[in-house]
């Protein structure tokens, strides 16, 4: 097993350059095994222009816009968590199921935020 300070003692503008590579990989990541994310991309591809033209100020563009991005953020971390559950214990389990469980509710929950805060702007 490598030393974890040899991935913590990037300083500056090569720690910036490092996470934003990161960054990319686990948005590719997502996008190529995660099917709901591309389908809250496409979702989001349609909701963001729609809210920029719906929206009556830039605090509703800014609520509406930021709620869909909430829902991939959540949908990310939610197969953050499923791909750990499933390298730690490929086997069914109750612990890995409540896991993935939650992570499940937590994407459900970012939906319906997203359809509150839309509902709350647009009525």
């Amino acid at each position: 097993m490598s030393d974890y300070k040899e991935f913590k003692g990037k300083q500056g503008i090569v720690r910036l350059i490092n996470a934003l590579g990161y960054s990319r990989d686990g948005l590719s990541a997502a996008w190529k095994n995660e099917a709901a994310f591309r389908e809250e991309v496409m979702l989001a591809a349609v909701a963001i222009p729609l809210a920029l033209f719906l929206g009556q100020s830039g605090v509703d563009r800014a609520l509406m816009i930021g709620s869909v991005f909430l829902i991939l953020i959540v949908e990310i971390l939610n197969s953050a968590v499923e791909a750990v559950v499933d390298k730690a214990s490929p086997e069914k389990h109750e612990l890995a199921k409540r896991a993935k469980d939650m992570g499940s509710a937590a994407v459900l929950l970012s939906l319906l935020n997203a359809a509150a805060v839309w509902a709350a702007v647009l009525l």
